[in-house]
């Protein structure tokens, strides 16, 4: 086996043969960040370092991690700079899975088989600006080659999904689909809340001076979303809090927050938890999922904050979480009314997920996420899940990417993953050739389908 050859990742004559009835499904891509306004656009990139390093956390930590200047990721420099500073360092990157799919995206979308390094940088650079020349390589024409055949994106209640409008009336072979997530109206201790919500009442044409006018808001967007081809919403949570709380409670604290008061911690749990169950009985009354990404601590590395602002990398993973008590009210709120996709960062939280998902069943175990999407993280989820749940009602991979150009090598990653996990399944006895092959070809396309309503 050489470096991403035809049996990358893939261990067995079985998982061989697995992955070759499943390689060429279309992509259903429940959950990313493609900048819809972009592919709208169709104008597509100028260079190699727009395509791979401009919006691409992984690459901007691992360049730090390698002691490459700010100047040379998200400062000044040019892209040229930037891309040779990447280059030098990018051999170093060996083992993570980021090495893997910027070499399967020049592969798979350039033809350029050589290794990254100072020594291939500027070829690189020279033949990757001719062909994103092409107009195969402009964002519609690369869903279609990548075989996507829906890619959901990520949303704030606020949007007008102007962009997704006009690809629906464009696109007809390729669905880009809304998700709504209310993350910034539920962060009630956020400074910026109350002008936060003062948009949300702009944009849904709805006074929000008092919680009853805040709450229609959110209604409003979400009728909105739900005519314009939204099936979920995503909520990105460093810990859940689920439990019964007044709404006579909730829009007190609204109250004293809009008036500009100082409240207590526990103030602020009590209103997520009550806009979250609201949330709930929202997306029940229309039938969409909740994806629920737990355990992220955003911004933690301070001095990075301070100096680049928001999502700007720099974000860890917490132990903190009690999944199943702060769970356990949700689950049952809404057990029977509610499909319910549940992410962690922290993988020794799969064990719980897996049992959670075992005692419901609309809830699902969704995609290894953030640090777990490699090789080893996704066999391992995977094998997790089969062992405690059933790998037939798994929430499906996602790319959880910005980088629109990396789609199919994420969802190769994961097909090899999932078929050499089979694989070991098939050869170790555990189930005949038939039944894995259904089982694949339900992971990779028709539970998600199902799942998601596409």
């Amino acid at each position: 086996m050489s470096f991403l050859d035809e049996e990358y990742l893939l261990e067995s004559e079985p998982a061989k043969r697995l992955y070759d009835e499943i390689r060429d499904l279309p992509i259903l891509d429940p959950h990313s960040h493609v900048d819809v306004e972009a592919v709208a656009a169709n104008e597509g990139w100028n260079d190699i370092w727009e395509v791979e390093g401009a919006t691409d956390h992984y690459v901007w930590e691992l360049m730090r991690k390698r002691g490459v200047d700010e100047e040379n990721i998200t400062g000044s420099a040019s892209n040229r700079e930037k891309w040779l500073a990447l280059a030098e360092v990018f051999p170093e990157f060996a083992g993570n899975p980021t090495y893997e799919w910027v070499h399967l995206d020049l592969k798979r979308r350039f033809g350029i088989e050589r290794a990254i390094s100072a020594e291939t940088a500027e070829d690189i650079w020279a033949e990757t600006k001719v062909r994103l020349e092409d107009p195969s390589m402009r964002p519609r024409t690369l869903l279609r080659e990548m075989n996507v055949e829906v890619v959901s994106s990520t949303d704030d209640p606020t949007s007008t999904l102007e962009h997704h409008r006009r690809l629906a009336v464009e696109m007809d072979d390729v669905t880009v689909r809304p998700t709504w997530r209310p993350d910034a109206a539920m962060k009630i201790e956020a400074a910026g809340w109350p002008e936060y919500v003062a948009d949300l009442g702009a944009a849904t044409g709805t006074s929000v001076d008092d919680f009853a006018g805040f709450l229609r808001a959110l209604e409003v967007s979400h009728e909105y979303f739900n005519e314009h081809g939204c099936g979920a919403s995503d909520h990105g949570l460093r810990e859940v809090i689920s439990r019964p709380v007044s709404e006579r409670r909730a829009a007190d604290v609204y109250r004293r927050v809009y008036a500009g008061e100082t409240i207590s911690a526990e103030a602020v749990t009590d209103f997520k938890a009550f806009v979250l169950e609201r949330i709930g009985e929202l997306n029940s009354e229309t039938g969409w999922i909740t994806q629920l990404h737990m355990g992220a601590v955003r911004d933690y590395r301070r001095s990075l904050y301070e100096k680049l602002g928001l999502d700007s990398g720099g974000d860890v993973s917490t132990q903190s979480i009690e999944l199943t008590e702060n769970l356990r009210y949700f689950l049952n709120r809404f057990d029977g009314d509610l499909e319910t996709v549940l992410y962690t960062v922290d993988p020794t939280h799969y064990p719980t997920l897996a049992t959670l998902a075992r005692a419901y069943p609309d809830v699902s175990v969704g995609a290894a996420w953030w640090f777990n999407d490699s090789p080893a993280g996704m066999e391992a989820q995977l094998e997790r899940v089969s062992n405690v749940d059933l790998l037939a009602n798994y929430g499906g991979m996602v790319s959880d990417s910005r980088k629109l150009i990396s789609f199919g090598s994420r969802f190769e990653m994961f097909r090899r993953s999932l078929a050499n996990t089979v694989g070991r399944m098939v050869e170790r006895g555990q189930m005949p050739d038939d039944a894995a092959s259904d089982l694949v070809e339900r992971v990779a396309y028709d539970r998600p389908q199902e799942l998601w309503n596409f």
